[in-house]
């Protein structure tokens, strides 16, 4: 269960959003761009910190006081890789797992491997990567750990449309098998709804409307969702 109230100031407004997903939940943050979802996300995994509120995972308070980042069972994925670029791809994806943990994960490496196309560049430095494959990088790195929580953030943006759309598949199936609970952000509501069920729509910081796709695009709760969600 996540489990969280986060309260930031920004110099438009002031981000007041408070979730309750269920453990093993898929959920999207929905909105136009600016609205707070990156904040929420960033201040749920510690990138940033919040100025008040609570954030718990399973009963693990993460804040306040702030949790350490290494002590965080969660995975938080955004549009930018932030690989180590001296090491190597395969010394990337396993950075931070014990040589136990290693033991334990070699078969859930090698899934994360092939599905995520890697082996072609394992032992390649990250510096000498493309973007949309160290993107891939990332999210073998994020997901090698087994986190109870993942949080996305656009990771997709760039990637060509044949690559998101495994990626996707991947993600649901992964996301089903590991139980963890996930929180996406995208800019199109299709990635979104291949991921989740629930939707959650942000507006200058304030939650909106929390319900089904099907009811949010009945009955967008402003004119900007409705736009939103308008075919192109």
């Amino acid at each position: 269960m996540l489990d969280a109230h986060v309260v930031k100031a920004r110099p438009q407004f002031v981000v007041d959003v408070t979730l309750r997903i269920p453990r093993g939940q898929a959920c999207a943050l929905f909105g136009v761009s600016g609205a707070g979802k990156s904040t929420t996300l960033a201040c749920i995994a510690g990138a940033e910190e919040p100025d008040d509120g609570r954030v718990t995972i399973d009963g693990v308070t993460l804040f306040p006081p702030p949790l350490p980042l290494y002590r965080r069972r969660l995975g938080y994925l955004t549009q930018d890789a932030n690989l180590f670029p001296h090491l190597r791809v395969a010394e990337n994806v396993m950075f931070g797992l014990t040589n136990g943990a290693r033991d334990t994960t070699d078969g859930w490496i090698a899934e994360l491997r092939a599905r995520l196309e890697l082996d072609s560049i394992w032992r390649e430095p990250a510096y000498a990567i493309s973007g949309g494959q160290a993107r891939r990088v990332a999210l073998a790195r994020m997901l090698a750990r087994r986190p109870s929580l993942v949080l996305l953030d656009e990771p997709f943006t760039g990637l060509d449309r044949h690559l998101v759309r495994e990626l996707l598949v991947a993600l649901a199936e992964w996301q089903k098998t590991l139980g963890f609970t996930m929180l996406v952000v995208d800019h199109e509501a299709e990635v979104l709804e291949r991921l989740s069920e629930r939707v959650i729509a942000i507006d200058d910081g304030r939650i909106v409307q929390d319900a089904d796709w099907s009811r949010l695009r009945a009955a967008p709760a402003t004119p900007l969702l409705a736009k939103l969600l308008a075919p192109l």
